[in-house]
């Protein structure tokens, strides 16, 4: 295996988020506020810095100024070592277009490549929740001699049609990647699950760039890293599946060992919240040996007063629970919850205000939403959606940033 190799991390965040409709009304997927203290950008990040890689490119392209901003502010790293983590949007090179895909993103800022000159290049997603020490991956990948490696998740055979699957031998090689097929393969060592595509990549920096320089030619191509240029490199027996559970994280539990999570709808982001809160959580947040790194709003500690209470929740810094009552929740910074008030299984993005006698039921409040005294939310969802909420199929209702609730 090489030895120090230069390794240039790419984050694609230029997507729009529109199953997360109203999350995504004015800010990026990526900088979807998650877990009371960190946006989505900040497990990805998170992994690649503990993982050694600290010159990230982070490219960016729609409702960008949010997650710009806290890039800007979070992530600074040593300019004396020449680490950065910069955002980088949609720059025009080849011409007054728009990315055309996550491949095209690529390839026009090709720019960043060539000025870095690296050995290897990480092309990750930037808004799934996990953890994973991404140098044992791109270690398997300068293994492997190949041109590229697809981070793969295993999943039972029956869900696999809802994701790209990887169909590879038993020496990890790829015969195949199909597009949500109807009947996954199974995997060699499991036929009861499939390989799942985590949108997470390793490449010769070569390779790259002449798959990217060839896909960009090509007139019938979407440009699209899972949809054209991951298959160019299987079609050229070219690609690996990395195992995810192979990936070892320090401070795992064995409950939260490999967990990943795509949040890409709002019953997906809402499910992913309820995996924090429980004594001992799917996904711990509270692994200190490798952290998820953000910046932390500078407020005071959470305060309880007139029998404020919480219960299997997360409460963050600068709340007050004026006697009301949280169960199974997350609360973001600078939420105020006032005596009488019953909040459970929902997620209070910062300075919602939840008045006296006021009931929340399996919710999501964006940021400064206001429910008044004795409103009622997650009840009557006709109602709900009335006053301009959105609903999800599995009946989270979602309340749009500075929105205010009337009692009915």
């Amino acid at each position: 295996m090489a030895s120090h190799p230069k390794v240039l991390a790419l984050v694609l965040a230029g997507g729009e988020g529109k199953r997360l409709m109203p999350l995504t009304m004015d800010r990026a997927k990526p900088a979807v506020p998650f877990g009371g203290t960190f946006r989505l950008i900040d497990f990805v990040l998170s992994n690649l810095a503990n993982a050694g890689f600290t010159k990230i490119c982070v490219l960016t392209q729609y409702k960008s100024h949010s997650l710009d901003r806290h890039i800007s502010v979070t992530w600074r790293m040593s300019n004396l070592l020449g680490d950065y983590v910069t955002p980088v949007p949609a720059q025009q090179r080849l011409g007054p277009r728009w990315y055309q895909g996550s491949g095209d993103a690529i390839f026009q800022s090709m720019n960043l490549i060539r000025d870095e000159n690296p050995d290897y290049v990480v092309v990750f997603g930037a808004d799934n929740i996990y953890r994973m020490d991404v140098s044992q991956m791109v270690d398997a990948h300068i293994d492997s001699g190949l041109g590229a490696t697809i981070a793969g998740i295993r999943v039972p055979r029956s869900q696999a049609s809802a994701f790209g699957v990887i169909d590879a031998g038993t020496d990890n090689k790829i015969i195949s990647w199909l597009e949500k097929p109807a009947d996954p393969p199974a995997l060699p060592d499991s036929p009861d699950e499939s390989f799942a595509s985590m949108g997470n990549y390793v490449f010769t920096a070569d390779a790259l760039v002449e798959a990217l320089s060839s896909d960009a030619a090509r007139q019938d191509s979407r440009h699209d890293m899972g949809g054209d240029i991951i298959p160019a490199f299987v079609g050229s027996s070219d690609a690996q599946v990395y195992d995810f559970t192979h990936n070892t994280v320090p401070g795992a539990t064995e409950k939260d060992r490999n967990y990943w999570r795509d949040v890409g709808t709002i019953d997906a982001y809402h499910e992913a919240h309820m995996d924090l809160v429980s004594v001992d959580p799917v996904f711990n947040l509270y692994n200190d040996e490798w952290p998820i790194w953000t910046h932390q709003a500078q407020k005071p500690g959470a305060k309880f007063v007139l029998e404020g209470r919480a219960r299997d929740s997360i409460v963050s810094a600068g709340c007050i629970i004026s006697g009301g009552y949280v169960e199974d929740s997350v609360v973001s910074p600078s939420v105020r919850i006032e005596k009488g008030a019953d909040v459970d299984e929902s997620v209070l993005l910062s300075g919602a205000k939840v008045g006296p006698g006021a009931v929340i039921k399996r919710a999501i409040l964006d940021k400064n939403v206001v429910v008044e005294a004795g409103a009622r939310l997650g009840i009557d969802h006709e109602a709900d959606r009335a006053r301009g909420c959105t609903v999800s199929e599995s009946g989270i209702v979602v309340v749009p940033k500075g929105l205010t609730i009337h009692p009915s």
